[in-house]
């Protein structure tokens, strides 16, 4: 269990550390994406991004 927990700590790092890169790509502004303000600060729910992404990720996976 300590794995994923890593795994998945790294994979929202580097996500995170990629963002405006993945953004001019057009990541992050799929329809489905969630983009909104509130308390003074901008908050972003890339549902279909998340999506998009993991389903790259299983395909990349399937073929290595």
């Amino acid at each position: 269990m300590l794995k994923w927990l890593l795994v998945t700590v790294l994979a929202l790092v580097m996500f995170s550390g990629l963002r405006p890169w993945l953004a001019r790509l057009g990541i992050g502004r799929l329809p489905g994406d969630l983009n909104f303000s509130a308390f003074g600060r901008r908050w972003s729910i890339p549902l279909a991004s998340t999506i998009l992404l993991s389903l790259l990720a299983a395909a990349i996976a399937k073929l290595v």
